[in-house]
């Protein structure tokens, strides 16, 4: 192991044994003073994240406004990060009460649950996705299946999966090819819930999508497996109305088209996957935590990752 992977092992290690520890005021200003310092720093992320921000805020978006913009975003993509450090000695009171999640939004998830088709719950990169996901287990009473990045350095990302299979998820590597897609489907198949956070493709293999008029690439699984299995496909958006809530928007379904070949229907559906992801993050800019690489045009050809079987799912 590197010396800089000691770094990072060490410093993840840390914040998952004192961060809990901490008031909850002080931790989120903690976390508020390191997001200030990275935007400050103007580091690559911050970069990319204002141009990310462009394409939502428009072209001609003044400096000053656009500057603003990343720093808020900065400062909710941190929050999350306190948030999975500080989940584990959260209540179940302390999961339900923060979360905002209208009555007709909750019907469709429960007719899609009550329908013994399966459900796919298709999220992108806002808000904070395991926040909801603890929700949904205390709604539901059982843990649903999600497919997660490997992340590097090797111990760091096993951290990552620990937590999330301590908070009663079903954490499947999103690297282990094929067999991740047909342990879904099995899962879809059997009734149950698969959360996908979808929004960004990392296998170079994903549904091409245009989205704020560029295109870009996001993970194809969620619509090939409602494709596969017949299971109800419904898309997530997520955002911080203020400091102490999140609130959780279920969208209808997006159907498997009757007409077309396997791949038509995808590609149908992802386009529509993209757009409720678009919608949500056009009235939720400063939620969406898109630090990498996003659209087409800045992704570099000779960088993109080698391309894997059809139907890999992706998600973080």
């Amino acid at each position: 192991m590197s010396t800089k992977d000691r770094v990072v092992e060490w410093g993840y290690g840390a914040a998952w044994s004192a961060v809990k520890l901490l008031p909850e005021r002080a931790a989120y200003r903690l976390f508020d003073f390191i997001a200030d310092r990275l935007w400050a720093r103007r580091t690559g992320q911050v970069r990319q994240l204002e141009k990310n921000l462009l394409r939502v805020l428009g072209k001609d978006t003044p400096e000053k406004e656009l500057r603003e913009a990343s720093h808020l975003a900065m400062r909710s993509a941190l929050r999350q990060y306190c948030e999975q450090f500080r989940a584990p000695v959260w209540s179940r009171e302390r999961v339900t009460d923060s979360v905002d999640f209208p009555a007709d939004d909750i019907e469709i998830l429960k007719a899609a649950m009550a329908s013994g088709r399966g459900t796919i719950l298709a999220l992108g990169h806002t808000g904070n996705y395991d926040h909801a996901g603890m929700w949904l287990i205390n709604f539901t009473g059982e843990g649903f299946t999600t497919v997660a990045e490997h992340l590097k350095p090797e111990a760091v990302g096993e951290k990552f999966l620990d937590y999330r299979r301590g908070l009663g998820m079903e954490v499947l590597p999103h690297d282990a090819g094929p067999t991740v897609f047909g342990t879904l489907a099995r899962r879809l198949r059997a009734g149950k819930i698969v959360a996908l956070v979808a929004d960004r493709d990392l296998s170079a293999n994903g549904a091409e999508v245009q989205m704020f008029g560029e295109a870009t690439r996001i993970a194809a699984g969620p619509a090939a497996l409602a494709v596969q299995t017949g299971a109800v496909l419904l898309p997530v958006q997520l955002w911080y109305p203020s400091s102490a809530k999140m609130s959780i928007r279920v969208l209808p379904e997006i159907p498997v088209p009757a007409e077309g070949t396997r791949q038509q229907k995808i590609a149908a559906m992802s386009q529509q996957l993209a757009d409720a992801y678009a919608a949500g993050i056009a009235a939720h800019p400063t939620d969406w935590h898109m630090l990498q690489k996003f659209f087409l045009a800045d992704l570099d050809p000779a960088k993109a990752p080698k391309p894997r079987p059809a139907d890999t799912v992706e998600a973080s």
